[in-house]
């Protein structure tokens, strides 16, 4: 093993050990249990996180969003705030203009199958961007965290977004009556994935390498932004870092971890008031933030909205 790697697996296993004793003294006051929806409700939910991931990735490669290249989909909602053109290498940015004409597919498909909502208020601008990073890494970075800046910064800011969706996903197939919702959601799903582990790959390769001009790693950065969304879920150990301890890698043999699974390399699963705590970054379903500004739309978030 060489000294780099056995530095960073110290690191992320005091990441790890800090991150169980957090999520501990949190999980009790969370609701981590099953809700009543019916398959439109729950998939409404991951329409919100579709919005997202399309205007993320659209305006990251070619600087415009839903309301240029299919403005029926946003159906009159409002324009997301900070939305703009990343520098991305040209490999990057077709890899992520596919990603966003991808989405146009998924908003189209959801759409069609069980109707959709208005287009929710998104924040994607770089002073969002900075504030999760600062609450990721726990202290302020100097200079703030800019997530168009550079190719590198922009995939470390696509870390934050997909994963969220994939395992809501997961968590959300077995919960279905329908056949036509098992079937739209397990093709979501499926492209999701392949998202997230692209993703995770173009990280990976860059593991070991400083983020300009930060004293921290590639690795550091997933590990420490995993560890937040699993403190903001509030149910458990549900994500992990690009490099993780041995004990905690496939079958306990490999510090990789290229796609983040559970001990028997199956995907981790969200419920809905999960997802809905870490895209509203507060922890909280009841109270909106982060990415959504005014909260989710469809049936359960907004209820939960307006519970006291």
């Amino acid at each position: 093993m060489s000294s780099k790697v056995k530095m960073a697996t110290l690191s992320l296993l005091f990441v790890c050990f800090i991150s169980i004793l957090n999520i501990r003294k949190v999980m009790c006051a969370a609701s981590c249990g099953p809700i009543i929806a019916n398959d439109k409700d729950r998939i409404q939910v991951a329409l919100n996180l579709e919005f997202l991931e399309a205007e993320f990735f659209l305006n990251g490669a070619l600087g415009k969003g839903l309301d240029a290249i299919d403005p029926g989909l946003a159906a009159g909602g409002p324009p997301p705030a900070g939305a703009k053109k990343a520098n991305l290498d040209p490999l990057t940015n077709q890899i992520i203009e596919e990603f966003g004409y991808q989405e146009v597919g998924h908003l189209r498909a959801i759409v069609k199958t069980i109707g959709g909502f208005p287009r929710p208020l998104l924040n994607l601008s770089t002073e969002n961007f900075a504030n999760i990073f600062n609450e990721a890494v726990g202290f302020k970075l100097s200079p703030p965290f800019d997530p168009y800046f550079n190719t590198l910064n922009y995939l470390l800011a696509c870390y934050v977004i997909p994963y969220v969706g994939l395992v809501g996903y997961v968590g959300t197939i077995p919960n279905l009556v329908n056949y036509t919702s098992r079937e739209l959601v397990a093709g979501l799903l499926g492209v999701e994935s392949g998202q997230d582990a692209v993703i995770r790959t173009l990280l990976y390769e860059k593991a070991n390498e400083k983020v300009q001009p930060y004293n921290l790693t590639v690795a550091d950065f997933s590990s420490r932004i995993s560890q937040l969304r699993n403190q903001l879920g509030m149910c458990g150990i549900k994500d992990e870092g690009l490099i993780v301890p041995p004990t905690l890698g496939a079958e306990g043999k490999t510090e990789s971890n290229i796609l983040s699974a559970d001990a028997d390399s199956l995907s981790y699963e969200r419920t809905p008031q999960e997802v809905l705590r870490i895209v509203y970054g507060t922890g909280d379903e009841h109270k909106p933030g982060g990415f959504f500004p005014n909260g989710g739309n469809g049936r359960i978030a907004k209820e939960y909205l307006h519970e006291t």
